[in-house]
């Protein structure tokens, strides 16, 4: 009798997010998130793969959901703790192009006027403001995670699933 163990869900989980959260968190790469969360559905099908090659048995839709669902909440986390120290890095080089950008005075009174009370809030608020803003941005990018890298971890199962050779049996192992 053949005993198959659980394959271990950690390492393609935390390889799946790292890959996840940093691409998430850099400033202009960032932007591939605005196609169908891009960088989300890729740490979790990424995470799927790389369960898959750990493995002899097909990866079931299921363990790539899940995997991909840890690596979703792992991401989330890098992404948090990248993000911070870009974020203060970028911060006067964005306040110095929004001041060119008022100083240049060929805005529209209603854009200058917007812009103006950006600069003032964003001068105004204090380390208390970025904090808070960074813990629910975390909240926000755990929720987007648990969901997107779920069903890139899905689909990756899917995608990247090994055929059984034929005249094998395939009977998943019992939990």
């Amino acid at each position: 009798m053949n005993i198959t163990t659980r394959p271990s869900y950690a390492q393609p989980a935390v390889i799946g997010g790292v890959i996840m959260g940093v691409l998430s968190a850099l400033p202009i790469v960032a932007a591939g998130n605005l196609c169908c969360c891009l960088w989300l559905l890729s740490g979790g099908a990424i995470a799927a793969y790389l369960l898959q090659q750990n493995q002899t048995a097909p990866l079931t839709p299921a363990d790539g959901a899940l995997v991909g669902l840890l690596a979703g909440l792992v991401g989330a986390f890098v992404r948090f703790a990248v993000a911070i120290p870009i974020d203060l890095m970028l911060a006067p080089m964005e306040h110095a192009m929004l001041q060119r950008i008022l100083d240049m005075g060929t805005l529209p009174p209603e854009a200058r006027d917007i812009l103006e009370r950006y600069a003032r809030r964003d001068r105004e608020l204090s380390g208390a403001f970025f904090i808070v803003s960074r813990l629910v941005g975390l909240m926000f990018w755990l929720f987007l995670g648990a969901i997107f890298s779920t069903i890139g971890g899905a689909l990756g199962a899917l995608i990247v699933r090994k055929q059984t050779p034929p005249g094998t049996l395939d009977i998943p192992p019992s939990a």
